[in-house]
């Protein structure tokens, strides 16, 4: 029989001997900070335990820029819950944290974008998950402008490349790319504010199936200043203050009722175009995309903000005011990749209620999803001193 000692001895010898592979050179994964190591795959990378670790959008590193104002970054995930603007269903708070669930598989192989040939998680950019923006739930008013303030902290910050070139903001700078994890859509006027002070009016490019420019006296009413403002009625008053650009701003995926004919007048008095969701079926993603591109042109700056619900309930249930007759996440994901080329300088993603979702977290993926393919037009765009008319080979 073994003895205390020798049984110890024992053991301590065979982790030894299991330990030791002196024929394998491991490979650091995609994010050499994280943990663990990963065997060779191509150029180093491998499938690997994406259900492991603490949920960043895609695993991207953490850092809390709010804090920390030296960090650097050329493009970073900010999330805003707030969801006291909605109309229907709330719990879009929630959304920040449930697109970065369902996320988590998206550098599972690597992230490697195979339709736009590249990889926004390798590339020449300094990528961060910078957290959330402290947002009150219980003032309204206070909220939208913790919104405006945090975004514009982050949007002003130098960034990691270029940061001595000439830029298309106002001080001529370069600036980084700043995009917001929703939250509601009534965000999306404060961050155009923040843009506009940055960079001033620019085209806006809105996936919906909602106008979201109705006038506040249609849609609720407005019995203060405060309630006129909300997820239906935010592009309203952006036109209001000047924060777009006048008829270079588009909608797509429109599917909506309406109170009449005169919603439609009103929309393009607030400088926008109409691509209803039905005309994929007459003129197929190709012809969206041309509509896209000719309305915003290729040398403006451009935002872009996607509510989740321009997707059909069927892919993406999980919404605030889920309409039926939507486009299909295939549709959606090819119709982003044709916006190759364009100077989008920041974008939002809204409406992700995962309350609503199902086990198998659609829409949280759906949403996780289209942010990859909007990440890899910025990657692929190159810092925002490049933002010029875009060459033969980025068309």
């Amino acid at each position: 029989m073994f003895s205390k000692t020798s049984l110890y001895a024992a053991l301590v010898a065979t982790v030894a001997a299991h330990g030791v592979h002196e024929d394998q050179s491991p490979i650091l994964g995609p994010h050499q900070s994280l943990w663990y190591n990963t065997l060779p795959g191509d150029g180093g990378k491998q499938a690997d335990s994406v259900f492991s670790g603490i949920s960043t959008f895609g695993r991207l590193p953490y850092v809390q820029c709010m804090s920390q104002r030296d960090v650097k970054f050329d493009l970073a995930f900010i999330g805003a819950p707030f969801d006291i603007g909605t109309s229907y269903r709330p719990g879009a708070r929630f959304g920040p944290s449930g697109i970065r669930q369902g996320s988590r598989r998206l550098n599972l192989y690597g992230g490697y974008n195979v339709p736009l040939k590249t990889n926004p998680f390798d590339s020449w950019a300094t990528v961060l998950d910078c957290g959330d923006i402290p947002v009150t739930s219980y003032d309204h008013a206070y909220a939208l402008q913790q919104i405006e303030h945090g975004h514009y902290n982050l949007l002003t910050r130098t960034p990691a490349t270029d940061a001595n070139e000439k830029g298309p903001s106002l001080q001529g700078k370069t600036l980084p790319r700043i995009i917001t994890l929703g939250g509601d859509h009534t965000i999306t006027l404060p961050l155009l504010r923040s843009i506009n002070r940055a960079y001033g009016p620019v085209s806006v490019i809105h996936f919906d199936s909602h106008l979201d420019t109705w006038k506040p006296k249609v849609f609720g009413g407005a019995p203060t200043d405060i309630a006129s403002i909300n997820h239906g009625t935010y592009f309203y008053h952006a036109a209001q203050e000047g924060l777009l650009a006048n008829d270079s701003n588009i909608h797509a995926g429109i599917r909506t009722t309406l109170s009449g004919p005169s919603d439609y007048e009103n929309d393009g008095y607030c400088g926008f175009e109409i691509v209803e969701a039905s005309q994929v079926d007459k003129i197929g993603t190709a012809g969206i995309i041309k509509k896209i591109r000719e309305r915003v042109g290729t040398k403006k700056p451009v935002y872009l903000s996607l509510d989740i619900d321009t997707l059909d309930p069927a892919f993406a249930p999980a919404t605030g005011t889920p309409e039926t007759g939507g486009w299909s996440t295939r549709e959606l994901r090819e119709i982003i990749r044709g916006l190759k080329g364009l100077n989008i300088i920041a974008a939002d993603i809204v409406e992700v209620a995962p309350a609503y979702d199902t086990n198998a977290e659609l829409t949280t993926m759906a949403a996780a999803d289209a942010l990859y393919e909007i990440m890899s037009l910025m990657i692929l765009k190159g810092p925002t001193s490049k933002m010029v008319e875009p060459s033969e080979e980025e068309l």
